[in-house]
């Protein structure tokens, strides 16, 4: 019964989704739903951003190994990105009417500028999708008892996802985000509800958790921790910022007042919920702590699910797998339509600027084809645990992808000289750090690579510009805010003004 109920919500799912493709007419109503998503849908396509194989079974195997201090990047980073971006896209970058990060860095810098940030953006969600396809395959493993292997799990969980986010774009993402959030919160606080039943309540969960130190969320004070520590929270918090995926989100509201408070409410739901796969995970070693301390030095990830199959009734992991393949298809879906938007628009349109809206929107749908089968060969050959395959995700775009970000928003003397400075800069020193050194190094590499790419913006701006002489001029303010008034003029009447 419960394999019948996977496949049967499987299915209603790709119909939603294939539903919404209905209203899919051109490129930008797939990249960003046509920028028509209200206050609720928003809300639920934020929390859906992160709510995934990382919150469900990463941060909670995560916890029950290292307690708080161990998910730094991780509900907290991750929540402090949300509210940042969404104040950040907002106020700075809704007004321009863009259809991609991407866009911004030609916009404010140039065309090599675009496609070097584009590539970094595209390369970092090799690991953030494969290890969403990872926990697919270990959910049809758990639900089918070993029948179906981790590895066609994998193959079938990429087919589902890869066949309504290609016809339905944005649109389906934002509607089976607002279906998904529903079913996985309820789903998931029934078994909360069902697990404190067997531990007494929550109280004994908490106590038991504070007296074997894993509520402890500062580490000790050393110098060298605490930067480890504070690494940790920067790459998820900054390094999460230029995401694509995160700027369709946001940037898909119908205003830039239901965009912001879309992602604060988004971000503040996604951090208290991240706690009830924690608190489910964590009450195991309650329930019976000799089965699962052994299972957590094998497999951390598999304590939940394994928690739920073995000590509660057939209803309740019924909701639970509804809840975290809800949770897993919303996030999957995403950070596959994301990589493939970027680059249709900003790394083979500028080869092809003539191109129409319908091959647009064809190389799109190609391109998310194309990257599921390389995200799937990454699944399928990747030993990293899920927290671990997303928490290294973002280390390439906080060291090549940030700065010029922030730093051509607030401030106005930032040149391109100064831009690919710091792209090189930052990914040059991180590479170089993560090569030579690796873990041994006292301070994180992205960390390093965050502060060489600042130094590098600021030194390359302000030293005599010869960049110029060899590559396109960066355009002025003048530019962007021509582009903000077209944007303005398309919100209006409702035509797109050109891209290129």
């Amino acid at each position: 019964m419960l394999i019948w109920f996977v496949v049967l919500y499987l299915m209603v799912s790709v119909g939603i989704g294939l539903y919404a493709a209905t209203r899919v007419h051109n490129a930008r109503d797939f990249a960003v739903a046509g920028r028509s998503l209200p206050l609720p849908v928003v809300t639920a396509t934020v929390f859906a951003t992160w709510f995934g194989a990382e919150a469900v079974f990463g941060v909670s195997a995560q916890f029950v190994t290292e307690g708080l201090g161990g998910v730094v990047a991780d509900p907290f980073g991750a929540s402090m990105c949300l509210i940042i971006a969404g104040i950040f896209y907002s106020t700075k970058l809704y007004k321009l009417n863009l259809m991609t990060v991407g866009d911004y860095y030609r916009l404010r810098y140039n065309r090599t500028v675009e496609v070097i940030t584009s590539l970094c953006i595209i390369v970092s969600y090799l690991g953030w999708v494969a290890a969403q396809i990872k926990a697919m395959g270990l959910i049809f493993f758990m639900v089918t008892d070993g029948a179906v292997s981790q590895e066609t799990g994998m193959v079938l969980g990429a087919l589902i996802v890869l066949t309504y986010t290609t016809f339905g774009g944005m649109f389906s993402v934002a509607i089976l985000d607002f279906v998904q959030m529903a079913v996985s919160m309820g789903g998931l606080l029934y078994i909360a509800y069902v697990i404190s039943g067997l531990t007494g309540g929550v109280a004994p969960v908490i106590d038991h958790a504070s007296a074997a130190g894993k509520l402890d969320f500062f580490p000790p004070a050393d110098p060298w921790l605490w930067i480890t520590f504070l690494g940790a929270w920067l790459t998820m918090m900054l390094g999460s910022v230029p995401q694509q995926d995160v700027f369709q989100r946001i940037t898909s509201a119908k205003s830039a007042k239901v965009a912001i408070g879309g992602s604060v409410l988004g971000a503040s739901i996604y951090f208290c919920f991240c706690f009830v796969p924690m608190f489910i995970a964590y009450s195991a070693t309650l329930i019976d702590p000799g089965t699962f301390n052994a299972l957590i030095e094998e497999d951390s990830q598999r304590v939940l699910p394994t928690l739920v199959m073995q000590h509660t009734p057939l209803i309740a992991q019924i909701l639970f797998f509804g809840a975290v393949l809800s949770a897993i298809m919303s996030c999957s879906s995403a950070t596959l339509l994301a990589p493939s938007v970027t680059f249709a628009e900003n790394i083979v349109k500028g080869f092809y600027p003539r191109m129409g809206d319908r091959q647009l929107l064809f190389v799109m749908r190609s391109a998310i084809v194309g990257f599921t089968s390389i995200v799937l060969v990454v699944a399928l050959n990747s030993e990293a645990g899920i927290f671990e395959m997303v928490e290294n995700a973002y280390k390439v775009t906080l060291a090549g992808a940030f700065v010029p970000l922030f730093f051509g928003a607030f401030w106005k003397r930032a040149t391109t000289q100064g831009a690919l400075a710091a792209i090189i800069g930052g990914l040059g020193s991180w590479l170089l750090v993560e090569i030579l050194v690796g873990e041994a190094s006292a301070v994180p590499a992205q960390l390093i690579g965050l502060l060489v790419s600042a130094t590098g913006m600021i030194a390359g701006s302000l030293l005599p510009q010869w960049v110029g002489h060899r590559l396109p001029h960066e355009p002025d303010h003048a530019a962007l805010h021509h582009h903000a008034a077209a944007g303005t003029h398309h919100a209006a009447t409702g035509h797109a003004p050109p891209q290129r």
